[in-house]
């Protein structure tokens, strides 16, 4: 730990170093990005709420397909006149700020730019591409066979017994999967940011492994919405190979690797 605090301060004071803008400048251009970003918030929140009937079908299709399964009725019920209503702008506003997430995501990029080196601002196309596509990789995953498998299982164990489902706890259950498995897939990219200011390394990263492993096994025993060891591990071993791809992630972006490439590249 020790360690990871002086390669994070080294970090810092390295980049301070480097020709920058006052504290104030820094202020007000972080207000200027949150602005922006929120704008896009709200956008994308009104062209969400336009589809909220569509959002809102499409995210009920795994409790379908598994009351269905077992011969059940699929309609959701609501205990309060308000809590559809209530769902739809949960819904709008979460679909909004997916819409919204490049757009965000460029802000951000924009805001953290001028600390980076020039070589190192080359990254911005593989940051956005790759952040987009593993969050997206995550959410599919999750409703594509995590989540229906889940559901599957829980009413399989559940048979003897008629279930009544309120919309607003499946919305919630619904989007602690998706959205669990869409975060822990941008794992990579944590590290790369990690290993781009040298705060952790490939080695390290290796010889923690072990660690590594029972941390996320920790994490999909949180997530996962069964009991069972097997869907454990389907949340599990999507992590394991990620954290296996960030090593090799943080090899090619390490200020060492970095350094001895260009060093070759000038002999």
């Amino acid at each position: 730990m020790v360690d990871l605090v002086d390669r994070a301060r080294a970090a810092v004071t390295e980049r301070a170093e480097l020709p920058g803008m006052s504290l104030l400048e820094h202020l007000q251009e972080l207000r200027r990005r949150i602005i922006h970003s929120a704008l896009y918030i709200i956008g994308g929140f009104f062209i969400a709420w336009y589809f909220h009937d569509r959002i809102y079908a499409f995210m009920q299709q795994p409790i379908t397909w598994a009351l269905a399964k077992h011969h059940m009725p699929t309609q959701l019920i609501y205990n309060n006149p308000i809590d559809p209503f209530n769902m739809y702008l949960e819904i709008s506003f979460l679909g909004g700020c997916i819409l919204a997430c490049p757009f965000v995501l460029y802000q951000v990029w924009l805001f953290i730019s001028p600390g980076l080196y020039k070589n190192e601002k080359r990254y911005v196309v593989p940051f956005m591409t790759a952040t987009i596509g593993l969050f997206l990789a995550g959410a599919y995953f999750g409703y594509r066979w995590v989540y229906p498998g889940s559901l599957d299982f829980l009413l399989s164990f559940n048979k003897d017994f008629r279930p009544l489902i309120e919309i607003n706890e499946y919305t919630g259950l619904f989007l602690t999967v998706i959205l669990g498995l869409g975060l822990t897939f941008e794992l990579p990219i944590l590290v790369m940011f990690l290993s781009l200011f040298g705060i952790v390394s490939p080695k390290f990263l290796w010889k923690n492994l072990r660690y590594a492993i029972l941390l996320i096994f920790i994490i999909a025993a949180i997530i996962t919405p069964t009991s069972d060891v097997l869907t454990m591990c389907v949340f599990a071993s999507p992590m394991l190979i990620l954290y296996v791809l960030s090593i090799g992630v943080s090899w090619f972006v390490h200020p060492a690797t970095r350094k001895k490439r260009a060093a070759r590249a000038a002999s």
